[in-house]
């Protein structure tokens, strides 16, 4: 064994260590109850929340997708990321109020309180079919794959690729499945904000070298090159052509964001286990910035790989573990391969804990049909964790025979559940009298619909996956009010009071995401063609100068606002 490679190990297992023990000793004696095990007992402070969003959102695959398709086409797929800024809002004013209000721990138990026992069924097998045979095995996959890429581990420990990958997958799956099924969501979330800023570390770490690599020892020289050089991969504003048509962001991109951040059970859990309204509040905002930093972090190297070797690699899912092999030392490969598995873990766990609680709280309370005592509730979601730790092991390594097929069929089967989930919640929220039936109707309409244009359809009416997104909610919509318009319930059925914590909104939450908003505007000017791209615009000063005035006053009034709703309390 070399001394690098003794290095990188130690490194890896010392970060990891440190993140592990940390994780542990901010958990013990806090998940012997079901609200502790599933919920962190409702303790969930800003910080934890947006960094457990951040790396459950973000994984390996990502590094490697995102930096790929800026080092082949250009900036035009940070859409999947900037615009979720958008929906966090959403999460942060309209969502996640009306959950805290209600207490619930799961959507599924949502959607029972709002409409029937039925609705809730339909979507726990939605749910759990989707973790259980695509999503969990997939980022379990699809992380080891990147780690292979990066580390070329096969050659590392000089073991063949099929070893090499099940070994990988084997110490993911077991490194993820002890955070989950021991630690509950504290310690998914601790850990997940500890390599958060392990991160975020590498995401400015990574760049930075590359541009010093770039100007040959001077980031400013390879700054430069970057910004005059080749400027349409600066491009955000996808064509037709592109990975991301620029359209897209305005039908359905908005819809997949709703899905993913205001009603995937995975993320939204952490935003339930808020110790207040105002903490939720604060970190989902928080996490929103962060997603407006991604492009920077994991498409800004590939621009700078493609400067570095030109379109010479093999593929484009190359362009980053060849930049980080290249530009990182020896002594920091460790502590990158830690953050690396620490991202692909998060996912992983995060998958297994909401799978766990799903069955918990949806499936086995009312199976039983009596109150189940907290420790026999903790026993069955370990036991349920456990299991699907040990099925994901098993249809892991599968994947590998079917890899070029792998993502579509995820495209797929997460659009015949994503768009009637967003439908049914934002109708359950804002209307009382649309009856269960309307939201059972538009589920099977919906897989009926999408099934139709993805086998049957699809040569005759070519519309881009995310466009029909858009026109499947608007259609589902109308349904749902169109039943309760002729066949309304008896009487109004608001969403549910029980709250367990405060839900005193947090006083700085709407001048925070103006200037979110505002980011993503901005992010757009800066990669366009109004800005770095090509010649630029003579009205790009301007419009950035209007858009940081607009916020500037808007603070200054809100804090006006603020101190004069002070003094009158006092």
């Amino acid at each position: 064994m070399t001394a690098d490679l003794m290095l990188t190990i130690v490194s890896c297992i010392g970060f990891m260590g440190l993140v592990a023990f940390v994780s542990w000793w901010q958990t013990r004696g806090r998940v012997d109850t079901g609200a502790g095990y599933f919920l962190a007992g409702r303790g969930l402070g800003a910080t934890f929340i947006a960094g457990s969003l951040l790396l459950t959102n973000l994984s390996a695959e990502q590094l490697i997708g995102l930096n790929g398709s800026a080092y082949g086409y250009n900036l035009s797929s940070m859409g999947w990321e900037v615009t979720a800024a958008l929906a966090t809002v959403l999460m942060a004013f309209f969502f996640l109020p009306r959950y805290l209000a209600g207490a619930f721990t799961t959507l599924p138990e949502f959607l029972s309180a709002r409409f029937d026992e039925g609705v809730r069924r339909m979507t726990v097998v939605l749910f759990m079919l989707g973790y259980g045979l695509v999503t969990i095995p997939s980022v379990l996959y699809s992380g080891s794959i990147a780690v292979l890429k990066l580390f070329d581990i096969p050659e590392l420990l000089h073991l063949d690729y099929g070893t090499s990958l099940m070994l990988t997958i084997m110490v993911i799956g077991a490194l993820g499945a002890s955070y989950a099924i021991l630690g509950g969501l504290r310690a998914v979330a601790v850990s997940d904000t500890l390599n958060g800023v392990g991160l975020l570390i590498v995401g400015v770490a990574v760049p930075w070298l590359g541009l010093q690599a770039l100007g040959k020892g001077s980031a400013g020289a390879g700054l430069d090159i970057l910004l005059t050089n080749e400027t349409q991969k600066l491009d955000a504003i996808g064509g037709p052509t592109d990975p991301t048509p620029f359209a897209t962001l305005f039908t359905g991109m908005i819809f997949a964001n709703l899905f993913y951040w205001c009603t995937n059970q995975y993320v939204i859990q952490r935003t339930l286990a808020a110790r207040s309204l105002a903490e939720g509040q604060k970190g989902v905002l928080l996490s929103g910035f962060f997603k407006v930093l991604v492009p920077l972090m994991m498409m800004i190297p590939g621009v700078v790989a493609y400067h570095l070797y030109g379109p010479e690699l093999q593929s484009i899912d190359l362009a980053y573990p060849q930049l980080v092999r290249d530009v990182l030392p020896v002594y920091a490969a460790g502590f990158f391969l830690a953050v690396l598995l620490g991202a692909v873990l998060s996912s992983f766990n995060s998958l297994i804990n909401s799978a766990a609680t799903l069955f918990c709280i949806d499936v086995y309370q009312p199976w039983v049909g009596r109150a189940v005592p907290d420790a026999e509730i903790v026993r069955v979601a370990k036991r349920v964790g456990l299991i699907m730790t040990l099925f994901s092991l098993l249809v892991a390594p599968l994947l590998q025979f079917a890899a070029d097929g792998l993502w579509q069929v995820i495209r797929i089967f997460t659009g015949f559940y994503n768009i009637p989930m967003v439908a049914i919640v934002v109708i359950g929220l804002f209307t009382q009298r649309v009856p269960a039936l309307a939201a059972k109707v538009v589920i099977v309409f919906h897989i009926v619909a999408y099934g139709a244009f993805q086998f049957l359809l699809k040569d005759f009416l070519p519309v881009h996956f995310l466009h029909l997104y858009a026109i499947l909610f608007v259609l589902e919509v109308m349904i749902m009010l169109a039943i309760g318009y002729w066949h309304p319930r008896s009487e109004a059925l608001p969403v549910r009071q029980a709250a367990e914590v405060d839900l005193t909104p947090w006083a700085y939450a709407q001048p925070c995401a103006v200037t979110l908003l505002s980011c993503v505007v901005a992010l757009y000017l800066v990669f366009s063609p109004l800005g770095l791209v090509g010649n630029g615009s003579s009205l790009f000063a301007p419009l950035l100068l209007s858009l940081l005035a607009l916020n500037a006053l808007f603070w200054f009034s809100w804090h006006r606002r603020l101190a004069s709703a002070r003094e009158i309390r006092a």
